[in-house]
């Protein structure tokens, strides 16, 4: 070892430059040479072979020949054989799965591939592809060789088991070896691309061992590498930064992608079972195959169809499908599904179920409808199906989302009665119908979306009373007496009540839907009208910028596209604004109709309620004088009216339903209380009466004026006895404190101007 290591001290320090020197690092080699066989236990007769190879081993040092380097590579081929044949052929041990014999055949053909390939690298350009099939040779016998290892960690000799744990770091280390060689080879164009491409799957594939306990997860690895990896590492020319692929070629690429991940689904099943810790469902496990199909795809589109926005909008409907059946886990059919011997045997067992219980299904056939739904929704915005420019299509489409909806909605929390469903798919039909042709008009449809509005509003209450009478009717016609009957009827009440706040629910989504839509829609309306009033604006030479010009153009285009102009829009579509806060008045009403059936009348929900208020539009029918500048009057209003009426409510709910012994306690009467909150409610009036006067009007007031009204407001907070009179005497303080500094701000905003 030590003459060895000085023998290659000496030709790395280049100290092997002369004749002398030559003879001396070739007989020093062919010393160690024979000295090591002796040591391994080399019979006398055999030395020459060892020793041969070393010297030609030497030559090829110092003279450079590449035919005493093959020579080496076969005299070391045979000693190594000798070897391995004379101390492990004939032992009965079986390691990693397979007989001893078996792995001596793979480590000799793994290492004489290991000292031909240096060899092989140096023959001329012509022979780069017998590299490449040694370097790819090498690689599938180490992946197959670490698996075998990783995968199956026992020996069995004579009757007797232990456990052998290969190193995770000896895969690391070997990974990146192997992609350091590869590269340099690239470097030095001793060998291609595709060669490159291949090796580099190979050597990543393996780490996949080192987190999936799975017997074949390396050649799945592989696999999915060679289906996903070519648009990153093929395709790519010098002279070029990445030359696109062919049409036909990203197809191609596409379904061995999708052929890959079906052909992979065993080991995507146990690798979920892992993260999961039980075995997957069927839709979990198709999701997941989808989503990985188009996270696979994502680099063809990306790299060398960027400019195609078609491929842009598949591929996005098909990620967010993969993700839709991840989240709902949608039931499928027996018939439908694949299951492998393995995949059954993974399912729930007796053993599972005493330690684990039964697991409830939650997702069922109407999850179906749903991922309709919303894939049609995401069709449409995509113009994947073109609604924009065929009205007759677009009227398809409506129908068959709100039908979609209305059905999943129906099946999965209004099972009981069949007329309700039919009047609540009837409301999401006229939902979406409003919905779509508010955002793409036809020519007639401002003339009957009105109509539509006002169905949906007169189906909301026949609807919420429909629901509890349907049911309340089938108790009285059941009839029945006892324990089991009162206890059925407080069961259907509680159903109905329930339903009733589902209903609620649903229909304060719709409105606040309608409402954005509407509000969105006239925001629309008003830029292109000053658009076409004041014209384009010229940069500062005076010229219109290209990017203006583009933008502008655009939208005359997609505003020319429903075959009307804007001021047929604004003659016809006047409706809109008054539609649109009847909508917002009816979201906020309901909200507030939630507060107090599922909180109580909680205190701080208002503030989160009045916010749904900036919704209203200006409308000279029902509030005039309301535009864009009084927009937040409606929110601090709400909030103030809101809070005195239910202050009101709390002294005389006190007083009406307290404890009649109250006032006989503390030596007074019910009217001492009432008087004094009162006079505590009244007395924080002033600051939210010029508050409200000063978000409509935006005014300046006298400086001192609203703070003035402040100390009115600190008895309320200190003595009162209700809590919303308190926070009316806080806001009370708040708002004279934001109205000065607002006013300050207008005042200092005015004088720069000036």
């Amino acid at each position: 070892m030590l003459g060895g290591a000085a023998a290659a001290c000496a030709y790395v320090l280049d100290m092997v430059a002369d004749a002398a020197s030559s003879v001396l690092f070739t007989t020093m080699t062919l010393v160690v040479s024979a000295a090591g066989a002796v040591v391994v236990g080399f019979p006398m007769w055999l030395l020459p072979l060892p020793s041969a190879s070393g010297f030609y081993l030497a030559r090829y040092f110092t003279k450079k020949s590449l035919p005493s380097y093959f020579v080496f590579v076969v005299l070391g081929s045979l000693s190594f054989m000798w070897f391995v044949m004379h101390n492990f052929w004939d032992l009965n041990i079986w390691l990693a799965g397979m007989s001893l014999k078996s792995f001596c055949k793979l480590i000799v053909a793994s290492v004489v591939l290991a000292m031909a390939i240096p060899g092989l690298t140096m023959l001329p350009p012509k022979f780069k592809l017998l590299t490449e099939v040694s370097l790819i040779s090498h690689a599938l016998l180490l992946c197959h060789i670490e698996n075998r290892f990783f995968n199956y960690s026992s020996i069995y000799y004579y009757g007797l088991e232990d456990d052998v744990m290969y190193p995770s770091y000896m895969v690391i280390m070997t990974t990146s070896v192997g992609l350091i060689v590869t590269r340099r080879l690239l470097v030095d164009d001793r060998i291609r691309p595709k060669a490159v491409w291949m090796l580099t799957c190979l050597y990543t594939a393996k780490l996949a061992i080192l987190f999936i306990t799975s017997k074949s997860v390396v050649w799945f690895s592989v696999l999915l590498s060679l289906a996903i990896s070519p648009p990153l590492l093929l395709y790519k020319d010098k002279s070029k930064t990445a030359s696109k692929m062919k049409p036909w070629q990203g197809y191609a690429h596409a379904i061995a992608v999708a052929i890959s991940v079906w052909l992979c689904r065993e080991t995507i099943f146990e690798a979920l079972q892992w993260w999961n810790g039980r075995p997957p469902s069927d839709g979990l496990l198709l999701g997941f195959c989808v989503v990985l199909i188009g996270v696979a795809c994502m680099p063809i589109v990306a790299i060398h169809f960027s400019h195609v926005v078609t491929a842009k909008r598949w591929l996005l409907l098909v990620v967010a499908m993969g993700l839709l059946l991840t989240l709902m886990q949608p039931p499928i059919p027996l018939s439908w599904a694949y299951h492998s011997d393995f995949m059954k045997s993974a399912r729930l067992t007796g053993d599972d179920i005493s330690i684990y219980g039964f697991s409830a299904v939650n997702p069922t056939w109407p999850s179906w409808i749903l991922i309709a739904a919303i894939m049609l929704t995401l069709a449409g915005v995509t113009s994947v199906i073109p609604i924009k420019y065929i009205v007759e299509l677009r009227t398809l489409y409506a129908i068959a989302v709100g039908v979609a909806l209305g059905i999943y909605i129906s099946a999965e929390y209004f099972l009981q009665a069949a007329i309700l469903q039919v009047l609540i798919v009837v409301t999401m039909v006229c939902t979406s119908v409003f919905v779509i042709f508010t955002h793409f008009p036809s020519a007639s449809s401002t003339k009957l979306l009105p109509w539509v509005f006002a169905l949906l509003v007169a189906l909301f209450p026949v609807t919420y009373l429909l629901e509890g009478q349907v049911r309340i009717k089938s108790i009285i016609e059941d009839g029945g007496v006892g324990d089991a009957a009162e206890d059925m009827k407080l069961k259907t009440l509680l159903a109905v009540e329930g339903a009733r706040t589902s209903l609620l629910g649903l229909y304060a989504a719709i409105f606040m839907l309608i409402a954005l839509e509407i509000k969105f829609e006239l925001a629309s309306i008003m830029r292109e009208k000053a658009l076409e009033r004041g014209g384009m604006r010229p940069n500062q030479s005076g010229h219109i910028s290209t990017t203006t010009k583009m933008r502008f153009m655009q939208q005359r285009r997609v505003s020319a596209v429903p075959a009307f102009t804007i001021k047929r829009i604004a003659a016809e579509g006047a409706w809109m604004p008054a539609v649109g806060n009847v909508a917002t008045v009816m979201c906020f009403a309901i909200c507030l109709i939630l507060n107090v059936n599922l909180t109580g009348g909680s205190n701080r929900a208002i503030f989160l309620l009045a916010p749904i208020l900036l919704v209203l539009n200006q409308d000279s029918e029902f509030i005039a004088g309301f535009g864009d500048k009084q927009r937040y009057f409606p929110v601090s209003f709400v909030i103030s009216a809101y809070l005195i009426l239910t202050a009101l409510y709390s002294i005389w709910e006190e007083v009406w339903y307290g404890n009649p012994g109250w006032g006989l306690e503390i030596g007074g009467a019910d009217w001492f209380f009432v008087v004094k909150n009162l006079a505590l409610l009244i007395l924080t009036f002033p600051s939210h009466i010029l508050f409200n006067h000063f978000v409509w009007s935006y005014k300046k007031q006298k400086d001192f004026a609203p703070l003035l009204t402040l100390p009115l407001n600190l008895p309320s907070i200190i003595i009162t006895d209700v809590i919303k009179i308190k926070i009316l005497g806080l806001l009370g303080v708040i708002y004279p404190l934001a109205q000065y500094l607002i006013s300050r701000q207008q005042h200092i905003s005015g004088l720069k101007y000036i």
